[in-house]
Formats: structure tokens, C-alpha cells, sequence
């Protein structure tokens, strides 16, 4: 969240620094959709629905689903232009209805986002990179033991993660650069799996393709886990309503980066799982480690080998990137509405970034890596990513009414949201009717503990002096201020 001041007379007014243009949404938008998945595991609908015509059916219902949940969240960004995305339409729609549980569904989705479902998927994606990160250097750790080169790895997780960090802290400037330019790289890699596939096809390798729906599994289960997997892929394209406060033009580019986004992701995924399957036979795509590594070792040449682990972990550092400067964001309003310790939402008094928000992230991150073994916690927390988007349509059909006179300038079809939830719904429950497991006990009780903070500490304010002396100690190490002081801030001088 970057803040700009400008002085006016003897004045300084702060507010935030409108940074990310259309190309940057977009860019931001196709980070955190395109991670790792599509390079290195992306079978799961393959396996569901037991065919490629099949599965590149899948594939491009799921892109046209993801569509119209992102233009509900387009049409929201416009009515509530604030940061936080689900979490600020949360605020706006249910606070009024009720004086105590209106506003624990935006605390629970902070609570969930910020403290363990965001630093848990930075951590998994950070892993992710360092794997592809070493594989062109492969050689030179021939000789390591498996223990010693896992622990190089997770060393250069570790050391892309403080890099992150790094960028995240120093300016909104540097981020834009960066990720700009790793999103262009992500997106050639796609594209040269994309061209590789079309020669491959070229040369007369047609033969998978001559019966595209044999053995498809059309029963209702396993159609609807395809579905499952290929919802959850598309995942990410509420990236530019995060940071709304941070685009120019809020209103017409948000739109915009989701019309352009979206449909290039949803071209480039039918594009390359139809390139992997006319290359690789299913058992083998399902028992790959990495599809992308394997399809290029027998598709494109050996002096092109080495672009495909680049591409992937290009892919995975944009994407944890992006990921995280979304949930500092989401920290900092929450900052702002008293959900979390108001100095996540204070700013470095020099750099205009939320040092605090953006230092928490990073170290819960870097618990979630030294954890082990996290991807069960992403699965059995991830579920609840599309209960909220639930809610998030909930909340738009709720101010149609409650803001019916707020200027939109467009507004999606009543039967979108209602189709919207209609998927929450089915991603929420199959989960946990696939897989009845007492991890959701486990996530029941993280909700649950929840409820207490906020009962306690959110609803009654209760006051402690170890947050006081917390709040002193990060300001101290992280030298932010309330923005409010920085407004005030000549007044306070001249009263000196």
C-alpha cells in the first residue's frame, strides 16, 4: 500500500499512491494465476475425467466460471473502491445488518487469509522455485547427499523469500518492476510450450488425438472433482480488487485487467494441457514429477532444455510475489478497521510501504517453511478461499439493494452472483465429502479461536500493555507511523 504526501500550503495530505496502471493489473492478475501448477502438476482433470476432449473441456468451463466470478468482484470494486477485496465488501455489506456479527465474516477472512492460508501458499510457492531454481545447476550438487541438497534448497527459499520481502518494503515502484517483468517471462514460457506443442503436432505426432473423448468418465462424481481441480487452477483473478486503492482508475481498469486476464489465462491453459497430452500419454502426465520438464525433454531440444525449470521458477517467484504484496494489503486494512493491531496499516515514514504488514508475512512465511511438510494445510484450508467468494456475490445481491444508488459503471447480470455461489457452495462441501477428514476439525477450531480474539479483542476492545509495548517496539524497528500523523504533521511542527 503505498502512500504518497503532497504538500498544500502549509499542509500535507496523505493518501495512497495510485501506482498500478492497466498493464500492471493485468500483470498482477496473470501472476497469481499462473504459479506453479500449470508447469508442474496440472493432471488432476485429466485423471477425473479420463480424456482429453474431455479435459480440455473442463478446462475452458472452469475459465468461463472464473470469469464471471471475476466480474462480480469487478462490479464490487466499483461500488466499494477500497483495498481488502472480499474483506472490504464484507464490511460494507454485512456491518449494517447486524451491530456484533456483521463484521465477523471480514474478520474471519482476515483472520484465515492473513495468519495462515496466504503465508502457507508464499511458502509452498518459495519451496516450489528453489526446487527449479538449482535444476539447471543439478550438476554441480552431484555429488551432495539428498539430505544436504534439500537443505540448500530450503537455503535458497529462504533467501528468495527475504528477497520478497525486500522488494515488498522497499516501494510499490520496485514491486511494479519487477513483476512486470517476470510476468512477461511467465507468459513466454507458456507461449514456447504452446509453440513447441504446435511443432510437435506439425511433424505428424496427431496419433493421441484421434479419439479425443475415448474412455471419458462422464459419471456425476468424478465430473464434479475435475471440476474441483480445475476451479481451484484458475485461482487468483481477485489480485487487482485487492489492491484497488493502488490502481489508476479503479473503476475502468479493474474491469478492464479482468477482460483481458482471464481469458488469456484460460487460452493458455486449454492451449498447454493440450500440448502436454498430445506429447504424453495420461499414466505418464499423472506419475510426473514435473509435466512441463518431462514434455520438454522429449519435445523440444536439448540446447532449449534448461528454459522450462527457468520458466517455472520465474513463474513461482512472480506469483509468490504478487501473493504477497496482495495479503499485506488485506493486512493493511484490516490494520485500518481495528481487525488486526492497528500498526499493520502504519507506513514507513520514508519508503511509504506497510514495513510492519509486510515484515508479519515474511516471518509467518518463513515458520510455514521450516513446518515441513505444508501443502495439507493449504488443502484443508483452501476450501474456505470460495466460501468467501460465496459471500463475496452474497454481498453484491445485498447492495443492490443497500447501494442501489451508487454510481457502477457496469453492472453484471442478478443471475451471475447467484451462479457464483451456486460454485462456492460445491467447492466449500466437496472437499468434505470427498475426503470426510478431522483436519476440518482442526480448521473449525482455528475459526473458532477466532471468534474469541474478536469477541474479546475486536467487539469489547479489551487493552492489554504488552500490546502497547508492542505497538512501541514496532514502530521503533520498522519506523512506521499512523498516516494520520503525516497529515498532521506541519500542524504539529508549527505548534512546536
Amino acid at each position: 500500500m503505498s502512500v504518497v504526501k503532497e504538500r498544500t500550503g502549509d499542509e500535507q495530505q496523505v493518501g495512497l499512491k495510485r501506482e498500478l496502471g492497466l498493464f500492471s493489473a493485468i500483470s498482477m492478475i496473470v501472476a497469481v494465476m499462473i504459479g506453479s501448477g500449470i508447469f508442474v502438476s496440472p493432471t488432476s482433470a485429466l485423471e477425473r475425467s479420463g480424456s482429453i476432449g474431455l479435459c480440455l473441456i473442463v478446462w475452458i468451463v472452469c475459465g468461463g466460471l472464473s470469469l464471471l466470478g471475476a466480474l462480480c468482484f469487478a462490479e464490487l470494486a466499483a461500488v466499494v473502491p477500497r483495498s481488502g477485496a472480499e474483506y472490504a465488501y464484507f464490511i460494507d455489506a454485512f456491518s449494517p445488518l447486524h451491530r456484533y456479527f456483521g463484521q465477523l465474516p471480514a474478520f474471519i477472512c482476515a483472520w484465515v487469509f492473513v495468519f495462515v492460508l496466504r503465508p502457507a501458499e508464499v511458502a509452498v510457492i518459495t519451496l516450489t522455485f528453489a526446487e527449479y531454481a538449482v535444476q539447471p545447476f543439478v550438476g554441480l550438487f552431484g555429488e551432495l547427499c539428498p539430505d544436504t541438497l534439500n537443505q540448500v534448497k530450503k537455503l535458497i527459499a529462504i533467501l528468495s523469500l527475504g528477497l520478497m520481502v525486500y522488494i515488498n518494503i522497499t516501494s510499490v515502484k520496485l514491486y511494479v518492476k519487477v513483476q512486470n517483468i517476470f510476468g512477461v517471462c511467465k507468459i513466454a514460457a507458456c507461449v514456447l510450450v504452446v509453440i513447441g506443442g504446435v511443432y510437435w503436432l506439425a511433424i505428424g505426432h496427431t496419433e493421441r488425438l484421434q479419439d479425443p473423448f475415448k474412455n471419458s468418465d462422464w459419471s456425476p462424481g468424478s465430473l464434479a472433482l475435475a471440476f474441483y481441480s480445475g476451479l481451484w487452477a484458475y485461482d487468483g483473478w481477485t489480485a487487482a480488487a485487492i489492491v484497488a486503492e493502488e490502481v489508476q482508475r479503479p473503476e475502468v481498469n479493474i474491469l478492464r485487467s479482468i477482460l483481458i486476464a482471464v481469458p488469456v489465462v484460460t487460452v493458455l491453459y486449454v492451449s498447454m494441457n493440450l500440448m502436454y497430452m498430445t506429447a504424453l500419454g495420461t499414466q505418464e502426465m499423472i506419475k510426473a514429477p514435473a509435466v512441463a520438464v518431462l514434455w520438454a525433454e522429449r519435445v523440444l531440444p536439448s540446447w532449449l532444455g534448461f528454459t522450462i525449470p527457468l520458466g517455472v521458477a520465474l513463474s513461482t517467484f512472480g506469483c509468490g510475489l504478487s501473493v504477497q504484496f496482495g495479503v499485506t494489503r488485506l493486512c493493511y486494512v484490516a490494520g485500518r478497521e481495528g481487525h488486526v493491531p492497528r500498526f499493520f496499516s502504519w507506513v514507513h515514514f520514508e519508503k511509504m510501504t506497510p514495513a510492519a504488514a509486510v515484515a508479519l508475512q515474511g516471518l509467518l512465511t518463513l515458520l510455514c517453511m521450516l513446518m515441513g511438510n505444508i501443502i495439507e494445510l493449504i488443502e484443508f484450508a483452501s476450501f474456505l478461499i470460495w466460501a468467501f467468494y460465496g459471500l463475496a456475490a452474497v454481498a453484491l445481491v445485498i447492495m443492490r439493494r443497500t447501494k442501489a444508488d451508487v454510481h457502477r459503471p457496469y453492472r453484471v447480470p442478478i443471475i451471475v452472483p447467484w451462479i457464483v455461489i451456486l460454485i462456492s457452495v460445491f467447492l466449500s462441501v466437496m472437499p468434505i465429502i470427498h475426503d470426510p477428514s478431522l483436519k476440518y476439525l482442526f480448521i473449525l477450531m482455528f475459526i473458532l479461536l477466532g471468534y474469541g480474539f474478536y469477541h474479546f479483542y475486536v467487539y469489547n476492545k479489551v487493552k492489554s500493555k504488552f500490546m502497547r509495548k508492542l505497538t512501541y517496539l514496532v514502530q521503533m524497528l520498522f519506523l512506521v507511523v499512523p498516516p494520520v500523523e503525516l497529515e498532521n504533521g506541519s500542524e504539529e511542527k508549527a505548534n512546536r
